[in-house]
């Protein structure tokens, strides 16, 4: 099985090909250009330097939200011009899984947290040791609530897990927040792991795609959460 990921979600721009739980080649940009201008030509590298024919694809899995709202439309677009073009289904895969996935092994609690502004993160709470397991599913979230829910948080049996590891752009923002307000132990995910990676995109994708979740072209669109800034403002102009 061959599957090309794809994320856009934030900052980074990541394209990987994967065949049969082996990355054959990722491709990340996390430098000013935007991804209108990065990724389709790191699409084109990435096919040319592997000797990766489109044909030869499986599957287009893809980061389908929440996120930069820009972001998630030129990944949506791109996604579904290839899939369209080689007759294969997409996998949609939700961001906050996909940068939990990133932390696969990791005991205790996954907390990815996107940046949203006005001290609101998209966030969703993981236990990733052989799987993905959705202890509370991505949505937007005041980072003083999300911590507050962490610290009275107890698995099944009653207990408080062992710890959480945060992770995401969101991080360097409110990391004062975090390290005041945590009451169980806490790490950050370190550089390598910290940021979305579409090779995570295209493994759990690849997990996702045997479980029979996948979508036509036609039919994916990205899962935003909440109106974009400019809807809002639209909104409350008619107030």
């Amino acid at each position: 099985m061959k599957i090309l990921g794809i994320d856009s979600s934030g900052m980074v721009a990541s394209v990987a090909i994967i065949k049969d739980d082996v990355i054959i080649a990722e491709y990340t940009m996390n430098h000013k250009k935007t991804h209108s201008e990065t990724l389709l030509p790191m699409i084109d590298e990435i096919m040319k330097t592997s000797e990766t024919g489109m044909e030869s694809l499986d599957a287009v899995a893809i980061a389908a939200g929440p996120g930069s709202f820009t972001g998630l439309r030129i990944g949506a677009a791109t996604a579904k011009g290839l899939a369209m073009a080689i007759d294969k289904p997409i996998i949609p895969v939700k961001t906050c899984e996909g940068l939990a996935f990133n932390m696969w092994g990791t005991e205790g609690l996954v907390c990815p947290i996107i940046d949203a502004r006005r001290n609101q993160v998209y966030t969703g709470l993981y236990q990733v040791l052989g799987n993905v397991e959705v202890i509370m599913d991505q949505t937007p979230m005041d980072i003083h609530e999300l911590i507050e829910h962490i610290n009275g948080l107890t698995d099944n049996e009653g207990n408080p897990y062992p710890g959480v590891t945060f992770l995401g752009d969101g991080v360097p923002i409110y990391e004062e927040a975090i390290w005041n307000e945590i009451k169980i132990p806490c790490k950050l995910a370190p550089a390598s792991m910290n940021r979305q990676r579409a090779s995570s995109i295209a493994t759990y994708g690849e997990i996702l795609y045997k479980e029979g979740k996948t979508v036509s072209a036609d039919d994916f669109a990205p899962e935003y959460l909440r109106k974009s800034q400019a809807e809002r403002v639209k909104d409350e102009s008619k107030m």
